[in-house]
């Protein structure tokens, strides 16, 4: 085996893609121990290797596709490479089960503040908004916020991947002001939501989360006399908002899309991203520490790229306000201290089920055009029969044709603008406006009195 080792890394070494032989006898030496002498060093060797084995395959498998005259060994090696990924995987898995329900750091939070007072420190205080409120389900607790007039328009919001809901705080404390009736909730593996570890992050199980949070308000939000609500839904938020509008429009006085996911196109993704988060190829275990590794390695502010094609790890800035650009406004008027990128960095460190939530909801999220594009249609149709009504038919059947709005950042690199407007624009059947501003994926927290303006315009 040690010289079928040995054969492996010299093909590497003659392309110029080197991997350490320690590592892999190490690997080896390591893997023959029994269970209960592993050591975190090891693990951490064990960690290393595959990192590098994963960055090199990468490497390798991108300058094979892409030069058709590539040699031989190139592919031996690559296919070398893929075997020992699977041996790792075998080796590295976890056996035992864990609890399903991976917790927020809520009560840890409060327990250890001691004081009342030293909530004001926490990057991410409990009481950041009004109304806040825990709701027990089966999939672990929600953190849902609920304050305005009882009887204002009615305004739901959905976040990001990234992101809890304090990045639409802004947004949210502009409309209560001009008396809507508005609920954030932090979706499962975020801000004060815990993870179910036994679900995808699907569609699914986001259009169960917003119903649970409709269902626990003090006030009606749906039926009779409700008057129905505006469902708001930012980034991965938008995806979920247009899944959901295309199963429950019965339910929608209108529909605001936010550089929306859902239809971001296959292109846009790079192989690396793809492999990553492909199950199967990399274990779970090390998968997770890879994320969570980059997730850590900050700065989580950073200048924002001008082209090229997505990579899952810049995703993760995206949300986050750019250095040298605006600078982070208030988000939460009872903590003014509270920012995006603490509220992540805070989220990052002690939520135990974030990084898990993450990866799923890059798996199985609403975000990629081939997965989401039948739900987009779906919608489209609706809206399209709608337009052949008379407007207050279209108000009883739920959303109506000219009540969906997408706006998005010029300069977004992630949810470009010009692949946006036409697919939202086919898969609606015309059934959509759009509103631009001279900023990136981020604006929602740095410009939300400009988006608080354009919704109260659609409101009313």
């Amino acid at each position: 085996m040690i010289h079928g080792s040995f054969a492996f890394l010299v093909h590497f070494h003659s392309l110029g893609l080197f991997v350490d032989y320690r590592h892999i006898h190490t690997y080896t030496i390591d893997s023959k121990k029994k269970k209960n002498t592993h050591t975190h060093t090891h693990t951490q060797k064990r960690k290393v290797s595959i990192m590098v084995w994963y960055n090199q395959t990468v490497d390798a498998l991108r300058d094979f596709f892409a030069n058709h005259h590539t040699q031989l060994p190139l592919a031996v090696a690559t296919g070398a490479s893929m075997t020992v990924g699977l041996l790792l995987h075998f080796l590295l898995s976890d056996k035992h089960p864990q609890d399903s329900i991976l917790h927020c750091p809520r009560v840890v939070a409060v327990s250890s503040s001691g004081l009342e007072s030293e909530n004001d420190g926490l990057p991410l205080p409990t009481d950041v908004f009004p109304g806040a409120r825990d709701v027990l389900t089966p999939y672990g607790s929600m953190r849902v916020y609920e304050w305005g007039p009882v009887d204002g328009s009615k305004v739901l919001f959905v976040h990001g991947i990234t992101t809890p809901c304090i990045a639409l705080g802004g947004v949210a404390h502009a409309l209560a002001d001009q008396g809507c009736r508005v609920m954030l909730f932090d979706l499962f593996g975020r801000g004060y939501s815990d993870c179910p570890s036994d679900l995808p992050q699907d569609d699914r199980l986001f259009a169960t989360q917003i119903l649970l949070a409709l269902s626990t308000s003090p006030i009606s939000w749906t039926g009779a006399g409700s008057g129905n609500f505006c469902l708001v839904g930012y980034s991965l938020g938008g995806g979920i908002a247009a899944s959901f509008a295309a199963f429950f429009p019965q339910l929608l006085s209108s529909l605001v899309l936010l550089a929306p996911a859902g239809l971001l196109r296959d292109s846009q993704i790079s192989f690396q991203s793809r492999l990553l988060y492909s199950r199967g190829l990399i274990p779970e275990r090390v998968l997770g520490f890879l994320v969570g590794r980059r997730l850590r390695a900050g700065p989580l502010t950073s200048p924002k790229r001008k082209n090229g094609k997505i990579n899952a790890a810049d995703a993760l800035t995206e949300e986050l306000p750019s250095q040298g650009g605006p600078s982070p406004q208030l988000l939460s008027r009872a903590y003014p201290h509270v920012t995006v990128p603490g509220a992540v960095k805070w989220q990052v460190d002690s939520h135990a089920g974030f990084v898990h939530a993450f990866m799923s909801s890059m798996r199985h999220g609403p975000i990629l055009l081939q997965r989401q594009q039948k739900s987009w249609e779906r919608l489209g149709e609706f809206l399209s029969t709608q337009s052949k009504l008379s407007p207050e038919e279209q108000r009883n059947n739920g959303l109506p044709s000219d009540k969906v709005l997408i706006m998005c950042g010029e300069h977004d690199p992630v949810i470009v603008k010009d692949e946006l407007v036409p697919d939202a624009t086919s898969a609606l059947q015309g059934n959509v406006e759009f509103k631009y501003f001279n900023a990136g994926h981020e604006f929602p927290s740095t410009k939300y009195d400009d988006v608080a303006r354009a919704l109260l315009e659609i409101l009313h």
